[in-house]
């Protein structure tokens, strides 16, 4: 691990070890090293080799090939050293506090003006990047650099056989797909409910279209165009799109809550107020960022069944997202459970789906179109009991026996999370995966090349296929699928 770090330090570029820059690659090395040793890595954002004070979502490494101009070039690595500086800030953190002692006695040992970590790593990377940009031959060893890997294992394809064994995963994905075809084909009142239905409504709502697509243009004001809105106004569009939730509640592992740790080390549910955690992200269409809304609910499990039953396991969730046109108008809907699994399209007539190639590479389930959406207009996800999945998307409310407010919660908050015993964590391993949400089936379904098949994950880390590969932060994804038409 180290020497990987080493690598992604990289060495500085002038022969002077003493020199101010030489010392702030040592700085982010020992950072670097002390979190890695604390196995406190955050897992969001790639490292970009050879510039330690950058990290990169794979919307953003889209930018590499890009022709861009000087102002654009500047605000995209601007973007990535915001993702840098925000990664270095969760780790430190999270380190323990005899860890963050200690390495702040080895920063002090390369420069008095270095011993403390925080203000360190933000001199630092202000001092490399501004002698990168003093170098114009570092743009085309950046664009290079940018690169985030995909979370498939190439060698467990190779040793599982993957282009046989394929096959009847295909198989069983269209047979799966066929299933939920006909379960969205049942009139609402012919849905199972085994327990209670409970719903979980958002805060309300005011606004207008007209207000939205005003908000979109003034949050875009960018070189690179990327809506990106803050303040009230996030928290405005946050609430005029966020879904209603009524799950078939059948026990405790229906009720969900938030995401904490619990006296055994593992991430549990340790609170029953109900939260939806909400985070901004964008794709592209034909060059062109759009903003996406994503909301997230999680459960204690999803409980085993009886028999060999390789889904159930410790935790669960569904991840709710939407995709907004240029003028504030819902484009495509999808979601996916925590794990990934379940990929499902919700087009809207803004969308046209595009034929896709002969293959047994998953491509787009749609099981349900919707309508025209306006900020006025509701949007309920009806969840099934145990399993969670999500069996209908409804317009309005669904008649409930109860019906509660969720709140909101950032998804940044599950990056540090409170220990009883004091400190901080993130609920996730370095490699994005919830420790203890492992499933049986990953000693079955890993030859598709999916780590840790089944088990939840963090955002940016969501391998969606297991036959060919996508991911649902894949900044051209629903470029893949769907035409947006005009208004």
């Amino acid at each position: 691990m180290l020497s990987l770090l080493a690598g992604c330090a990289a060495a500085p570029r002038q022969h002077d070890a003493t020199s101010p820059e030489a010392q702030c690659y040592d700085v982010f090395l020992l950072v670097d090293s002390a979190v890695a040793e604390a196995e406190v890595q955050d897992g969001l954002a790639a490292r970009v080799a050879g510039f330690p004070y950058l990290r990169a979502s794979r919307f953003l490494a889209s930018y590499a090939r890009d022709d861009l101009s000087e102002a654009q070039f500047d605000e995209w690595t601007g973007r990535m050293a915001a993702l840098g500086n925000d990664a270095h800030r969760v780790e430190l953190a999270n380190l323990p506090a005899a860890r963050l002692e200690e390495l702040a006695h080895a920063l002090r040992e390369i420069s008095p003006r270095h011993a403390r970590p925080r203000d360190a790593l933000e001199d630092c990377a202000k001092q490399l990047a501004t002698a990168d940009r003093a170098r114009p031959e570092q743009r085309a060893e950046l664009r290079r650099a940018v690169h985030v890997p995909d979370d498939y294992v190439t060698w467990q394809r190779v040793v599982g056989l993957y282009w046989l064994t394929r096959i009847p995963f295909a198989s069983g994905v269209r047979d799966w797909q066929r299933e939920v075809h006909d379960s969205f084909a049942q009139p609402l009142e012919a849905l199972p409910v085994t327990g209670r239905l409970v719903a979980y409504v958002p805060p309300p709502a005011p606004v207008t279209r007209n207000a939205i697509m005003a908000l979109l243009a003034r949050a875009s004001a960018n070189p690179l165009g990327i809506p990106e809105p803050g303040g009230d106004e996030l928290e405005t569009l946050f609430r005029a799109f966020a879904p209603g939730f009524v799950v078939d509640t059948k026990g405790e592992s229906d009720a969900p809550g938030e995401l904490g740790w619990d006296q055994d080390g593992l991430p549990r549910i340790v609170s029953r107020l109900p939260v939806v955690y909400r985070r901004v992200s964008h794709t592209r269409y034909e060059g062109r960022a759009l903003l996406q809304l994503n909301y997230a609910i999680w459960f204690p499990e999803r409980p085993k069944g009886a028999g060999w039953d390789i889904l159930g396991g410790r935790l669960d969730g569904v991840l709710w997202r939407v995709t907004l046109a240029p003028d504030g108008e819902p484009w495509v809907f999808d979601s996916i459970h925590h794990c990934g699994c379940y990929h499902q399209f919700f087009p809207t007539p803004r969308a046209v789906s595009k034929a896709q190639p002969d293959t047994l590479d998953e491509t787009a389930l749609v099981p349900q179109m919707l309508p025209r959406i306006g900020p006025d207009m509701r949007i309920t996800l009806r969840l099934a009991a145990g399993t969670h999945y999500l069996e209908r998307v409804v317009m309005g409310a669904i008649p409930s026996e109860t019906a509660l407010k969720y709140a909101f919660v950032d998804d940044d908050a599950l990056r540090s999370v409170s220990l009883a015993e004091g400190g901080r964590r993130i609920v996730f391993r370095p490699d994005g995966v919830v420790p203890g949400s492992e499933r049986g089936e990953r000693w079955l379904f890993w030859p598709m090349g999916v780590p840790e098949p089944g088990a939840m994950r963090q955002w940016g880390r969501h391998a969606t296929a297991f036959v060919g590969r996508r991911h649902f932060d894949d900044p051209w994804l629903l470029e893949r699928y769907f035409m947006l038409k005009k208004p």
